[in-house]
């Protein structure tokens, strides 16, 4: 878990309510920080964010400092840094990785009281939450932009993008008329629930909105934070090989369906797409698998209506007073017939 490579001790950045729902404009920029207790507050910086300075638990915004109390900043688990033993209750030496087992299992713990808040939110609201998880690279922001324009109105939508640093992917987002917020993650690899927790407060989605979460490009951290979502999409692009599933096995075991995207490209590439299918069942064999391509559309009137019928699950579960989790009624597994390609010539 990432706990082990520091990333849950840095601050967050997002941005203010006024910009969600509005293409960037030059100038001030608020941002929001997120400390390492949970607590938030905001800040102006005037264009490019100014480098913070973590020294004696400080750090510099124009002419004022605060203070991150006994957290420090530098990574590792607070002074400690995670590099030496301590005592136990009883008196007895604690190993680094016993120490590093009960963080990451508070932190876990945490963090999944959060999206249970989260998730009842979305639950009364008969809102349908993904969580979309990808390598970099892999074609989130394309394929949200693409479903996006495909919906055009039916049902409302609101986005929450997850980068370590810009904004270019909510601003893609934004010019297709639909709110979306950016959270930057700094020196963090993923979303956690509280971050989404804030950003569903700033974008106040209405009742029974599709949620679209876009987390930091991963496969190993996303896995392990419940952000309080319906289900986690994993996108696989025909690019990256067709063992993804065997070397990023949590990832893939958490999803609850499987985008391969990019199949316009797969006669260029050295892709085995019965290998893929096979890979990923190997690991979940109760994953759902679409072939998608969110250059030329192929494929995403599937895409929609594994989304519709999600929505239409919840919907009806919220209407006879099922507060469960957005799991979806017990089927076989969906795997749609991957479209044939001719070979380039």
């Amino acid at each position: 878990m990432c706990i082990s490579c520091g990333c849950m001790t840095h601050e967050t950045e997002s941005e203010s309510p006024a910009r969600a729902g509005t293409a960037s404009e030059p100038g001030p920029t608020p941002r929001w920080h997120q400390h390492a207790d949970g607590s938030w507050h905001g800040h102006e910086h005037s264009g490019a964010v100014r480098p913070h300075s973590h020294d004696e638990d400080a750090h510099e915004h124009a002419s004022e400092s605060h203070h991150h109390g006994a957290v420090s900043t530098r990574g590792g688990f607070g002074r400690d840094s995670g590099l030496v033993t301590g005592q136990g209750a009883a008196g007895e030496r604690q190993s680094v990785g016993d120490r590093r087992v009960r963080i990451e299992r508070d932190v876990l713990a945490h963090n999944d009281a959060i999206a249970a808040r989260n998730r009842g939110l979305l639950e009364r609201g008969s809102s349908l939450a993904l969580n979309l998880v990808s390598s970099p690279g892999a074609g989130k922001t394309s394929l949200l932009c693409r479903t996006i324009q495909c919906i055009a109105g039916t049902f409302p939508v609101v986005v929450i993008e997850g980068d370590q640093q810009t904004s270019l992917d909510a601003d893609r987002i934004r010019a297709t008329g639909v709110p979306a917020l950016q959270i930057n993650t700094g020196k963090g690899c993923h979303l956690d629930a509280a971050m989404v927790e804030r950003a569903l407060a700033q974008l106040d989605p209405p009742g029974q909105a599709l949620v679209m979460i876009e987390n930091v490009g991963n496969l190993v951290c996303p896995a392990a934070f419940d952000l309080g979502e319906d289900a986690k999409v994993v996108v696989l692009s025909v690019t990256e090989g067709d063992d993804k599933p065997l070397k990023y096995p949590d990832m893939f075991a958490a999803a609850q369906l499987m985008l391969v995207n990019k199949i316009d490209l797969q006669p260029y590439c050295d892709f085995d797409p019965a290998r893929a299918l096979e890979f990923a069942r190997r690991i979940n064999p109760g994953i759902d698998v679409l072939w998608v391509s969110a250059r030329d559309g192929t494929g995403l009137d599937a895409w929609l209506a594994w989304i519709e019928a999600r929505r239409r699950a919840k919907q009806a579960r919220r209407s006879v007073g099922d507060a469960g989790q957005g799991q979806g009624e017990l089927r076989p597994p969906l795997v749609e017939r991957m479209p044939l390609r001719p070979s380039p010539d």
